[in-house]
């Protein structure tokens, strides 16, 4: 239960955090994690996760706990 955390109001696990970045369903998430980062639009706290959306793919997602921002490394 330490893995979860507040995001926009609502309690979620790192497989939850994945999907509401990636849009879409994830296979496997990491363990969420806090990161020094300001969220662009509203200046609030960013998460970090990786997770895997498919079997070839690792994706580093990051989500602000207070707005709708979301980014990804993907190029």
């Amino acid at each position: 239960m330490a893995d979860n955390r507040v995001v926009q109001g609502r309690m979620v696990t790192p497989k939850a955090l994945a999907e509401l970045i990636e849009g879409e369903g994830v296979m496997d998430a990491e363990a969420i994690e806090e990161t020094d980062r300001e969220c662009p639009d509203c200046g609030g706290d960013v998460l970090e996760v990786g997770y895997m959306p498919s079997v070839t793919e690792f994706v580093t997602g990051w989500k602000c706990q207070d707005c709708d921002w979301a980014d990804t490394d993907r190029e």
